[in-house]
């Protein structure tokens, strides 16, 4: 039952006709484009001082996100009552002390901090130290389904493992999915393999084309503190996961006699065995340590059936950003009103229109704002893994992580949707919605691994964000990606990703508009959504 959908430009309301088993339900209350401009104005405003993980910034962020959860009538899904879950993170910044050295055949090479290494100590001590002979290991990756294991049952228990992010290539486009990066390829994939081998230390050899960028990019990264989850007693950790630049890594396989392109070509082939390269590595971690005082904000609008409302659709958005840090143009406040105080406005205004049904969807909706995305995805990492609602009842996680209010949007982008069964359901509501789906333009990236709902794809949970695509009505053909490229260029990460009054939230509220809708409808199945066949993150 197709129904024509009243979006209008600017500040005026959407109103939302959606349908529950074929038959048209109750009006929601509307998705309004001026409540998330209200929001993300002042989530980004300089008061809030870049919404920094355990900063002054970042409680009054999540302060307000609570206010607003309880002026929409969500409910507090927190702990003891209230619309907060503690996340135990520890602060680990590498200090200038640290020491990395390799020697072999009585020569030896120290590593320069920055320049030609980066590393931080994941077992949270002050000072580590470890001597241990080097492997290496091609991409590192153990993949049964493709037949290829680059450790061919050799032991690396307390070594340092050498490898190279990715993964191997091939003609066949079904192998490690063609084109598109698989969790294999990613370099957190890399450490945890390498955790879960026993090894002491894992070492990437970067190159641009293997990591997709720069040097730069890597050392801006890890140049700073990075927030983990707090270690439970006894539980292990590397004691160095780190990069070596190309040139480091030359100078490092130089001692074995080997270099880089000649192992790059050799861990091309299925029939790469791990090379013992005759090198010891000498480190001396040096850490500054700080426990983060943070915390995921959560809302719950319970759903209509007596069985069913213990189930969830969770809507997701990260709430922090980079706090003060390095002035630019003399200012050093990183505001983050696209990255992400936007996916807080949406997520936010999905609570209002949610509470606001007279008629609620037959399973619950959770509202989670989460912290320390910016870190590396740990506010989801943890709830993940500390659910306030069971993997085996939550139905999907629908993200939404820095939609840009650009005007009105002829697309929407849900990459990572047709890895689930829920793809067919989103496409029908994109065509209730005339929009397009644009599909992932650089699949090679791995953006899917980039963002939170990756948190709840590795607990078996469906989940994908909701972005919009490159095209927009009245704006030439394009406009989008020229957009974003410039974003990316001059503001991403920077001070000057800062509100605009001139902005169009437009686009925002479509996004809402689809999540809405998508989330309604898998609400309302009888069965809940999961992975495609095959997939390596389906339900157990």
């Amino acid at each position: 039952m197709k129904k024509s959908i009243g979006l209008a430009i600017g500040g005026a309301c959407f109103s939302l006709p959606f349908w529950f088993g074929g038959a048209l339900a109750a009006q929601p209350g509307p998705i309004n484009p001026q409540h998330i401009r209200e929001d993300v104005k002042y989530l980004s405003s300089d008061l809030l001082e870049g919404r920094g993980v355990g900063t002054r910034g970042g409680d009054l962020a999540t302060e307000y996100i609570a206010r607003q959860l309880a002026a929409a009538g969500a409910k507090p899904a927190g702990e003891d009552g209230t619309y907060f879950q503690k996340v135990p993170l520890v602060g680990v910044a590498t200090q200038p002390e640290t020491e990395i050295s390799a020697t072999a055949g009585g020569k030896k090479i120290d590593f320069k901090l920055l320049d030609d290494l980066v590393g931080i100590d994941m077992s949270q001590r002050d000072s580590t130290a470890f001597d241990a002979g080097a492997v290496f290991v091609g991409h590192g990756i153990t993949a049964p389904e493709w037949n290829w294991d680059d450790f061919k049952g050799v032991d690396v228990t307390g070594k340092v493992l050498v490898l190279f992010t990715n993964e191997p290539t091939s003609d066949d486009p079904k192998f490690f999915d063609g084109p598109a990066l698989t969790y294999y390829g990613r370099w957190v994939y890399k450490y945890e393999e390498g955790l879960r081998r026993g090894a002491r230390a894992v070492l990437i050899i970067h190159t641009t084309p293997t990591a997709g960028y720069g040097w730069e990019v890597v050392r801006g990264s890890w140049a700073r503190e990075l927030p983990y989850v707090k270690l439970a007693a006894g539980e292990r950790a590397l004691s160095c996961a780190g990069w070596l630049s190309r040139e480091a890594g030359e100078r490092l396989l130089g001692l074995a006699g080997k270099t880089v392109d000649e192992l790059l070509a050799a861990s091309e082939k299925a029939s790469f065995r791990p090379i013992d390269l005759g090198i010891q590595i000498h480190g001396k971690m040096v850490s500054h340590l700080r426990e983060l005082n943070t915390r995921n904000v959560v809302g719950l609008v319970a759903g209509s059936d007596p069985k069913l409302k213990d189930e969830a659709v969770i809507y997701s958005a990260h709430w922090d950003h980079l706090g003060i840090g390095t002035p630019v143009n003399g200012d050093s406040i990183y505001n983050g009103a696209i990255d992400n105080a936007t996916g807080c406005g949406i997520v936010l205004e999905l609570a209002r229109a949610w509470a606001a049904l007279p008629a609620k969807p037959r399973r619950s909706a959770l509202f989670l704002f989460v912290t320390a995305e910016e870190g590396g995805l740990k506010g989801s990492e943890y709830y993940a893994q500390h659910p306030l609602i069971p993997a085996a009842k939550t139905a999907i996680d629908l993200n939404f992580d820095a939609v840009p209010p650009w005007g009105r949007a002829k697309q929407i982008s849900i990459g990572g949707a047709e890895r689930t069964d829920v793809l067919p359901l989103a496409e029908n509501v994109a065509k209730r919605l005339q929009l397009g789906i644009q599909p992932d333009a650089e699949p090679g990236q791995g953006h899917y691994f980039r963002s939170d709902h990756f948190s709840f794809a590795r607990a078996g949970i469906p989940a994908f964000s909701i972005d919009l695509g490159t095209e927009f009505e009245g704006k030439p053909a394009g406009y989008g990606m020229r957009m974003w490229e410039e974003y990316n260029r001059l503001h991403y990460h920077h001070p000057s990703d800062e509100y605009h009054e001139n902005w169009d939230f437009t686009s925002d509220a479509q996004a809402a508009e689809f999540g809405f809708i998508l989330g309604s409808d898998i609400a309302n199945q009888d069965k809940l959504p999961d992975w495609r066949p095959g997939d390596q993150f389906h339900r157990q």
